[in-house]
């Protein structure tokens, strides 16, 4: 078990498989020293747990912990194609979406989901820039989508 690994089970947390493609993509690809994943949504074994805006049908809260599951099934996407997490030598950037009620404005403590699972699993390595953006709406109409970009170790 990776040191990545072993920190998510002290967390009380267990890399999910890989969720699959809804289309056209792949869930991570590598490009030299850096894996870039596709949007993750906060799938749990196959299917999303809550739908709809936040500040609307889904709360901030609940919008929170679905953006660390997104995060989770990110590492998973990035696992997949580097096969060992300890090969992570930092989080670059974190991008988050936030399918939002016309009048919520918090997209920023949404993301916070995420980035801070981020620090929680991979300490200074998990500090990183990130976008925190309100839309309309998301695929299959989920609340929250996180996307990463890390660097590896040489």
């Amino acid at each position: 078990m990776s040191a990545v690994e072993a920190r998510l089970a002290e967390l009380g947390l267990t890399l999910p498989e890989v969720v699959p493609p809804l289309a056209s993509y792949q869930p991570a690809v590598r490009s030299g020293a850096y894996v870039y994943t596709a949007g993750q949504l906060p799938m749990v074994e196959g299917k999303l747990p809550v739908t709809g805006k936040v500040g609307a049908e889904v709360t901030p809260e609940e919008a929170k912990e679905l953006a660390r599951v997104c995060a989770l099934n990110a590492l998973a996407a990035v696992k997949s194609v580097t096969g060992d997490l300890d090969r992570i030598a930092r989080v670059v950037k974190v991008v988050g979406f936030v399918a939002s009620a016309s009048d919520f404005t918090g997209q920023p403590g949404v993301v916070n989901g995420a980035s801070e699972l981020l620090g929680e699993v991979l300490g200074e390595k998990g500090v990183h820039a990130r976008s925190a953006v309100g839309v309309a709406v998301l695929p299959l109409d989920a609340p929250v989508e996180v996307e990463i970009q890390v660097e590896l170790a040489q």
